[in-house]
């Protein structure tokens, strides 16, 4: 395992773990984990280099380019965003400029739909210069691409944190990047996605049978952080069920539940979005229908005593 961390002292949020779970595979993870502060993956074979996503901001992805190139001589060919949100896209024309960008068909179409609107959620971050480099290469339901001779799967199992997710798995490491269909110590976001649709992902994750994970968000993990995802998932759908019947809304019920059996989990606020999209489906709309985002993240930063969430990005 290799570690590399920011200097003594350093904040929380600018400490970086560099840490080897196989064999030339290398997750990148930027501690706590919390809003923006997303993990991204190197894997090497042949001579050659693979980025999954990137970071938010122009100077955390300058870092995550000078981690790659200790790391390996060849720049990385390709780089898969494993979503659209902007902490995992925006770095792309930063981390890895020579690299053709492989993505879900439905993360370009979110990707062009977003463009840089998440900078406009929190001003004051110094997001430097960022943009959206859309995806060359699109895919439907799985793509193999090879670094080197190692195969690297990419997977999709239909909505789940977004409807264009992709997960990164590598059969012959048993090595899974899940991008934010997975956290770990950090609140679960479905709003743009599909609770049941990420229960279902999570089950067909599970048959993989993964030794490592690496979530988007928190540290490396083994299988078990795919039972807790769900475990929250199955305390959500309880939670929604309970509060529509009884005539609450999910930002009146998520003021009851509070963070449930979750207090130490990072971003609880979460929970308004997640119940919205409960609702919606309980209330029998398609999964991953459009909700209004903006409307609802209004209600989460309500529910958060009328302040945004801390981003450190």
């Amino acid at each position: 395992m290799t570690e590399l961390l920011a200097p003594h002292g350093a904040p929380d949020a600018d400490r970086v773990r560099v840490q080897e779970v196989a064999d030339g595979v290398y997750a990148y993870v930027q501690e706590p984990g919390g809003w923006c502060l997303n993990n991204a993956g190197v894997v090497l074979g042949g001579g050659e280099s693979l980025l999954v996503d990137t970071a938010a901001t122009e100077r955390r992805a300058r870092r995550l380019r000078e981690a790659v190139n200790g790391l390996t001589a060849a720049p990385p060919r390709l780089l898969v965003l494993t979503h659209f949100h902007g902490d995992h896209v925006f770095g792309s024309a930063v981390a890895a400029p020579e690299a053709a960008v492989v993505a879900h068909e439905h993360a370009r179409r979110e990707m062009t739909e977003a463009g840089l609107g998440l900078t406009g959620l929190w001003p004051d971050v110094d997001w430097g210069r960022i943009e959206v480099r859309l995806p060359h290469l699109t895919y439907r339901d799985r793509l193999t691409v090879h670094v080197g001779d190692r195969p690297v799967e990419l997977l999709h199992f239909g909505p789940a944190h977004t409807t264009g997710d992709t997960l990164v798995w590598l059969p012959e490491d048993g090595v899974l990047f899940a991008g934010d269909v997975v956290l770990n110590g950090c609140t679960p976001f479905v709003l743009m996605g599909s609770v049941r649709g990420t229960l279902r992902t999570l089950e067909r994750l599970r048959e993989l049978a993964p030794r490592t994970v690496v979530p988007g968000h928190g540290p490396v993990a083994g299988p078990e952080v795919l039972d807790e995802t769900a475990a929250y998932l199955d305390w959500l759908l309880r939670t929604a069920e309970a509060g529509r019947a009884a005539g609450l809304s999910p930002l009146e019920t998520a003021r009851d539940a509070g963070p449930g059996p979750y207090p130490g989990w990072l971003d609880g606020e979460r929970v308004v979005g997640n119940l919205h999209r409960a609702y919606a489906e309980l209330d029998g709309e398609p999964e991953g229908v459009a909700l209004d985002v903006v409307r609802i993240f209004g209600e989460l930063v309500e529910y958060n005593g009328g302040r945004l969430p801390d981003c450190y990005a």
